[in-house]
């Protein structure tokens, strides 16, 4: 007899009501419960007909798809095909994945201006909720690769969006976001953007402080910082006049470089003032320097340098930390990219990625709140892929007794019981 397996196991299909993401049920629940499909619904055109799919009848299953684990529009069939998990969260019926597509491309317009609505909604709500007044802006881009006809070339050589983020040191949300072609730059829109996203913050609640890299180091955005009362830690471009400052620094002015607990570096930190040709007035320039490891007949410059633009009244060190803390923004950026899928667009066309990428950042904040809300505290950094695998794909059973429908889990009594306190946060909170 021949072998048909390795393991003493047979397979079979089923009928029953069975689904492997219990846990997408539950942030279902929690997009209702914060107010999303009812905003959707609200803000976004109706269906053309009464057989028509409405926005929402749109947007849920992606949304659904991309916090599950989806990374292009094809992966929302797992959603369509998962009858239990429907039937819990009342989809009745969905669109095929190319009507997807097609409703990224014609709604791009209206639709990426209701989902930056709706994410500075959501993110003025937590923010109400929060007793700090005062909040710190991160400031950065990130290039997402993409082979697609509308992609333009980057100064790395290859086709990329370049979007730009603003999120907050306090929290990991992100409350504003432009979607850009490769090539661009902060340029004279930086102003603007910031503009933006000071407007998301709810009353009662400022942005004290900017910390961003050398795209917003522009005489604008330092007259605009002190123009609002807004402190900054800005990247300075090593341009001739940044250099000329650093060269004219006297060598006994450099200290040794510690970081916050103390441990010693091998870098020296010095300061001086420098003042840009239509800036209002002058700033510090904190500047670090370090041995240059390729110094050679070539390359006859002993040190490198890193310089900061700051009008912090604090010390050299405290600046440097300060501006270092804005390497978790970074974190932020992983999380949507690698998180929720947003390392690569699905369309040839830029306004239907940028609509794409919105509802990946509202994925992503939605998130952050879920975690907040219902989850325990200890739960609160733990990244997607810990949440996917601890807590999402847990397998349920759907029954129906009399009018009612019970989701049976197979999880342990722990994981049972957090489900449980999740549910009952939502219908606290709602």
């Amino acid at each position: 007899m021949i072998k048909q397996s390795i393991l003493p196991f047979k397979l079979k299909m089923t009928e029953e009501l069975i689904t492997s993401r219990s846990g997408l049920a539950i942030y279902a629940e929690f997009l209702r419960v914060i107010g999303i499909k009812r905003l959707i619904e609200a803000l976004m055109p109706a269906a053309g007909s009464n057989r028509g799919y409405s926005a929402w009848g749109f947007i849920e299953p992606l949304m659904l798809m991309l916090y599950g684990g989806g990374r292009h529009i094809e992966d929302v069939r797992e959603i369509e095909q998962d009858k239990a998990l429907r039937r819990l969260v009342g989809i009745s019926r969905m669109p095929s994945s190319s009507t997807f597509g097609d409703w990224l491309r014609r709604m791009a317009l209206v639709g990426i201006r209701v989902v930056k609505r709706v994410n500075s909604w959501i993110v003025q709500q937590r923010l109400l909720r929060d007793e700090r007044k005062g909040y710190t802006l991160w400031v950065d881009s990130t290039l997402i690769e993409a082979q697609k006809r509308e992609a333009q070339m980057t100064y790395r050589g290859f086709k990329r969006y370049h979007p730009l983020l603003a999120g907050l040191k306090e929290m990991p949300l992100l409350i504003h976001w432009q979607f850009r072609g490769g090539s661009a730059s902060a340029g004279s829109e930086a102003v603007e953007f910031l503009k933006q996203s000071l407007k998301v913050m709810p009353e009662g609640k400022v942005i004290k402080h900017l910390s961003s890299d050398s795209a917003f180091y522009q005489a604008d955005v330092i007259n605009f910082c002190r123009d609002t009362t807004i402190s900054f830690t800005i990247v300075a471009d090593q341009d001739s006049a940044v250099k000329q400052a650093i060269k004219a620094i006297a060598e006994r002015n450099w200290q040794l470089l510690r970081d916050r607990k103390g441990v010693m570096s091998d870098r020296e930190v010095a300061e001086t003032v420098h003042c840009m040709n239509k800036t209002n007035i002058a700033f510090r320039l904190v500047v670090i320097r370090w041995q240059n490891p390729q110094r050679d007949l070539f390359e006859p410059e002993p040190y490198c340098y890193h310089a900061i633009a700051t009008d912090l009244e604090i010390d050299a060190r405290e600046v440097v930390w300060e501006y270092n803390s804005r390497a978790q923004v970074e974190n932020y950026i992983k999380e949507l990219k690698g998180g929720f899928g947003m390392q690569q667009m699905p369309s040839g066309d830029f306004k239907a990625n940028a609509l794409w990428f919105a509802l990946g950042v509202l994925v992503y904040n939605t998130s952050i709140l879920q975690k907040l809300y219902l989850m325990p505290k200890e739960w609160h950094k733990k990244t997607i892929h810990t949440i996917r695998w601890a807590l999402i794909e847990t397998a349920g059973k759907l029954v129906k007794h009399g009018r009612s429908l019970i989701l049976k889990l197979a999880a342990a009594e722990e994981k049972f019981l957090l489900y449980e306190r999740m549910r009952y946060r939502c219908l606290e909170f709602s």
